[in-house]
């Protein structure tokens, strides 16, 4: 029999205390690790990996990044020490050609985009993983073919987590008090659940043109949580189930919605 196509997800990851907190969103990872195939690798697309080109941890022992500042010791105590794997970050270098990947044997590792769900998703830390970086100089487009390019991973055993947010904005965020979602956040929110399976092609598709919504850009000021999502909607052959494992909106105007491809 051949393995099972591994599924790719999209994780809201929201604030970096639901790593230590039990919550509607991390009880969905959770479960998501326990009743999804198990992969033989993963491959973690962080928008909080935003770099000028494309980089692949390639170390054995990637290092667990507290990227975060202002939040209780215990938060920085979490340590996520899953195995690096130079083989499968080579196989992306191959399978991405002739685009240039650049192999990072130090200055990266695994940040809390990452970590912060997969700790749930799989808290032994024991699937070998290498986090991709998100090129800022590329337009919305060309990160959905990148997508489509990574989908033959799937067929290997190797799952697609994606990790950001399709409503980030942190300059608007209610921390205390009346933290109902802002009209707008809701609006941009359900907009996107309206196109996840919009066929057609890349350049016309309107989460590639997020922005032209009218909320788009109040919704993502900057675009590195936003992107994560065409990854796993590239991964997507247009026939398989595309569901929505949680969702909510936190602060007002941090959208926690998950996408789940397969």
């Amino acid at each position: 029999m051949s393995a099972p196509r591994m599924p790719a997800l999209f994780l809201g990851h929201g604030n970096p205390m639901n790593a230590l907190q039990d919550n509607v969103y991390t009880r969905a990872w959770g479960k998501l690790g326990d009743t999804l195939p198990r992969p033989k690798a993963i491959v973690a697309i962080s928008a909080h990996w935003f770099t000028r080109g494309t980089g692949v941890t390639a170390m054995e022992t990637p290092q667990t990044i507290h990227d975060f500042g202002g939040f209780p010791q215990a938060l920085h105590d979490v340590h996520y020490p899953a195995p690096g794997s130079p083989a499968l970050a080579q196989r992306l270098v191959d399978l991405l050609s002739p685009l240039p990947v650049t192999l990072d044997h130090e200055a990266w590792g695994f940040d809390h985009g990452s970590w912060g769900v997969l700790i749930k998703m799989y808290p032994n830390a024991d699937i070998p993983m290498v986090q991709l970086s998100i090129d800022s100089t590329k337009p919305a487009a060309w990160h959905m073919e990148m997508g489509r390019k990574l989908a033959a991973l799937r067929d290997e055993g190797v799952m697609i987590v994606a990790s950001g947010n399709v409503v980030h904005n942190l300059r608007t965020a209610r921390w205390h008090g009346d933290t109902t979602p802002f009209p707008w956040a809701v609006g941009f929110n359900d907009f996107v659940k309206q196109n996840l399976t919009w066929q057609g092609p890349v350049e016309q598709h309107p989460l590639v043109n997020y922005l032209e919504h009218d909320s788009g850009s109040l919704a993502n000021p900057t675009p590195e949580h936003f992107l994560p999502l065409l990854y796993v909607l590239g991964a997507w052959d247009g026939n398989e189930p595309l569901s929505i494992p949680v969702e909510g909106m936190e602060m007002a105007s941090i959208s926690m919605l998950s996408v789940q491809v397969g």
